[in-house]
């Protein structure tokens, strides 16, 4: 039986605090995954949606286009969708247009385990719950809804928690009562449509819940579907990377980012995968199969990957008016960003320019240490064809083809997308040398910040320090400048800082002032 299913996403999701700042809480990632991804995927493959849009509603319409071309969608607008006049009922009776038939309502924060019924009967579903106040609850008696309560009504053992997932075949009196419930139905959302039904017959579904409306309940949600597998993405609030199918989607909620990003493709050739859609906060390209490079790391492979690097990182040759704005270009780069940057993390985590000790090294201000940066110097790069964000976790080992692809690469260099200091590539690559994003990611490393010193440690894999001699060794055989590449990690370190959360930026910064001393001193 083909039916439709009504998924409400206008609500702006503040039980999930930051996490919807850019996103729609439906997008909110389960599994690298969007919520809505698991939940459209409990449905056949023949059903028919109608998705209720507010809040980030474009991203979300955006998204379904990129991630499932081949589903049927129809889109609802909800004005209001926050404040005076708004509520679940608005959302329901925007979509009733496209309603006028049997359909099964679910919340865009439920997840269950079981087979979802059709509504070719009225039925609503159900958990195992004791506590019970912050839900609706459900009288049942022999598999019938007898009663539906608002929050802190229905108590344990006699009642069932409401888990937002009904069938609604008797849909002309569930329309009926809800265009004629008025501010109630608004704020009382399905369920008043759900009560007019109680008297027609309403079965009781037990289900297996996995509910992702506020952060406690998503974080248990978000262990439960975690596959082994999964690759370590370190999370940023206007950022994320999807994967869907035989597809991959990236977002940003910088439209810039997103139009360079797709347009330098065309500059990276096949270095990197091929874009297959594309709209204005995100791009889709078909998923690689291989492995990310830190999880198959080893010296020899590391020394295939820097002769493949080696063709990538073309030179370009520049006329003497082009070499000036590409000089000018990395001073804002490495200058003037770091010194926002810097002061972006004072800001981001209260603090502010001192000399504490780090790891028992006496330090002077970072002020200081930054004034005696030879900008000049550090500003003289290699121009060329550039990835801008070269670590291993974007970077791809397909062994059955003997290849690697490239992933996430940056937007632009200061602005320009076909032009970038290949030096800052090599600072990237060491940078994720020293600091594995997968040891990062099960939080081994410690850092403390008292007020006279901060102490810092971070565990490292003996493979990447093995990687990081032979990379300097490469670097000074191939005739590059070693001492300009280290001082350039040092600076990514105080750059990404305040980029990152508490205490990983902590550390971050504390790593890179220390690695700046050192290497001004050496």
């Amino acid at each position: 039986m083909s039916y439709k299913v009504c998924i409400p996403t206008a609500g702006t999701g503040s039980r999930l605090g930051e996490l919807t700042r850019y996103l729609n809480k439906s997008l909110v990632g389960i599994a690298n995954r969007p919520t809505i991804c698991h939940l459209i995927e409990q449905f056949p493959a023949d059903a028919k949606f109608v998705i209720a849009l507010g809040h980030k509603g474009n991203l979300v319409q955006e998204f379904l286009g990129l991630a499932y071309p081949d589903r049927h969608f129809d889109y609802a607008h909800v004005d209001p969708f926050e404040g005076e006049g708004s509520g679940l009922g608005l959302s329901l009776l925007a979509c009733k247009q496209y309603l006028q038939e049997p359909f099964v309502f679910i919340s865009c924060d439920t997840l269950v385990d079981e087979f979802i019924p059709s509504p070719d009967k009225n039925w609503m579903g159900y958990a195992e719950m004791q506590d019970l106040d912050p839900y609706r609850t459900l009288e049942v008696a022999y598999d019938q809804v007898i009663e539906i309560c608002e929050k802190g009504v229905g108590k344990f053992p006699g009642y069932k928690p409401y888990i937002g997932l009904a069938g609604i075949a008797d849909h002309e009196a569930f329309w009926m009562a809800m265009e004629s419930g008025g501010p109630k139905a608004i704020q009382t959302g399905e369920a008043h449509g759900l009560r007019a039904l109680l008297s027609k017959g309403i079965e009781a579904k037990s289900f297996t819940w996995h509910d992702t409306g506020n952060i406690n309940a998503l974080n248990r949600t978000r262990e439960f579907y975690r596959e082994p597998d999964e690759p370590n993405i370190l999370e940023k609030a206007n950022e994320a990377i999807w994967f869907v199918g035989d597809h991959a989607i990236k977002f940003s909620d910088d439209k810039k980012f997103i139009a360079n990003r797709v347009e330098r493709v065309e500059e990276l050739e096949d270095f990197v995968p091929s874009i297959t859609g594309s709209g204005v906060n995100m791009y889709r390209y078909a998923k690689v199969e291989g492995r990310v490079f830190s999880d198959v790391v080893n010296l020899p492979l590391f020394k295939k990957l820097l002769e493949h690097s080696s063709q990538f990182w073309r030179l370009k040759d520049l006329n003497e008016k082009d070499q000036l704005s590409f000089k000018e270009t990395c001073m804002r780069f490495y200058r003037d960003k770091t010194y926002e940057r810097v002061e972006l993390f004072y800001k981001n985590f209260s603090r502010k320019d001192c000399g504490e000790a780090i790891n028992g090294i006496e330090m002077p201000l970072l002020k200081d240490l930054l004034s005696a940066v030879d900008w000049d110097w550090l500003s003289d790069g290699l121009a060329g064809r550039f990835h801008g964000d070269f670590h291993f976790e974007n970077i791809l080992w397909t062994s059955s083809k003997q290849k690697f692809t490239f992933l996430d690469w940056r937007q632009d260099f200061g602005g320009d997308i076909a032009v970038g200091d290949i030096y800052y590539d090599f600072a990237k690559l060491l940078h994720g040398l020293i600091v594995s994003h997968e040891l990062i990611a099960k939080d081994l490393y410690s850092v403390s910040w008292a007020p006279s010193e901060i102490n810092y440690d971070v565990l490292r894999k003996q493979v990447l320090v093995e990687c990081e001699r032979y990379f300097v060794l490469w670097l000074e055989g191939n005739g590059y400048d070693t001492k300009k590449v280290l001082v350039m990690t040092a600076l990514i370190y105080l750059n990404i800082a305040a980029l990152h959360h508490n205490p990983y930026s902590l550390l971050l910064f504390a790593l890179g002032k220390s690695m700046l001393k050192k290497e001004l001193e050496s």
